[in-house]
């Protein structure tokens, strides 16, 4: 007896959710996307803004934008994702809907929901799909997980209390918590 076939969803159907529902595409199957926690949003913020200014103080020809953003990784229609933090470097990937192909550099932040996409399900696909360096955020643990794929090096754990280099630029520092403390956040 043959298996049921699974449904093979596009990004057509990523786009007729109904105003206000996120979801992600991966392999034509959606994945809906809760709201972020005031936490999640403003360590996107603090991160993206950081290295927006770092762009702007060099003159840098690269863009960083915060979800919600869409980024079809692939030349397909069965990949969508929407990465918390995105440097694109490529202005040829830029579109009116979005970002088509790997960006150069992704943040995640973790959120319950989304712990085992991130540092599972996404980790694979940003490396496939040809991110350059990919970051895991995670609150809870309070530490930072460093792939940097185009090194192929092993992948860094950094507490939120030390300064992360942002390795596409090798001289931007962050230190996660710095920038909370900042803003009264502990």
């Amino acid at each position: 007896m043959p298996l049921p076939k699974e449904h093979i969803y596009t990004v057509d159907d990523i786009y007729s959710l109904p105003e206000g529902e996120r979801a992600e595409l991966i392999d034509g199957q959606i994945y809906m996307m809760g709201a972020p926690t005031y936490l999640h949003q403003t360590l996107s913020m603090e991160i993206s803004g950081t290295i927006r200014e770092y762009i702007r103080r060099k003159h840098g020809a690269c863009q960083v934008l915060h979800a919600p953003l869409a980024v079809t990784l692939f030349a397909d229609d069965k990949t969508y994702v929407e990465p918390d933090v995105a440097v694109i470097c490529d202005k040829g990937k830029v579109t009116d809907k979005g970002i088509n192909g790997a960006p150069d550099f992704i943040a995640e932040i973790v959120s319950p929901s989304s712990r085992r996409m991130d540092y599972n399900t996404k980790n694979a696909l940003y490396a496939d799909a040809g991110v350059r360096e990919y970051w895991i955020v995670d609150p809870d643990k309070k530490r930072t997980t460093v792939y940097r794929y185009e090194e192929d090096a092993a992948p860094m754990i950094v507490s939120f209390d030390q300064p992360l280099t942002v390795g596409i630029y090798g001289d931007l520092k962050i230190n996660i918590s710095q920038l909370l403390q900042d803003l009264g956040i502990n």
